[in-house]
């Protein structure tokens, strides 16, 4: 696996993790009965922007080493995947 192609497997995972984790812990601003207006009842109340950034980039770190392993050990390759 090249540089690029451990970034670009890097900047994947992240953005998955993201999408799994912003719904996650969501209060929204209906939830919490106090409508900004002009905002959407659905908006988040309270987003942690920080936090949210910190755990993905934890999370994906993890995956990522796990999935790199994986792959430049040579336990699954290319030509065990003909059947796609």
């Amino acid at each position: 696996m090249g540089i690029t192609s451990a970034i670009i497997l890097y900047v994947v995972i992240w953005f998955m993790v993201m999408f799994v984790t912003l719904p996650i812990g969501l209060r929204t601003q209906g939830d919490e009965g106090d409508v900004v207006p002009g905002t959407h009842p659905g908006s988040p109340a309270n987003f942690k922007l920080r936090r949210t950034m910190i755990i993905v980039t934890l999370v994906t770190t993890v995956l990522f080493v796990i999935i790199a392993a994986v792959i430049l050990s040579g336990v699954i390759r290319i030509s065990e995947l003909g059947w796609i």
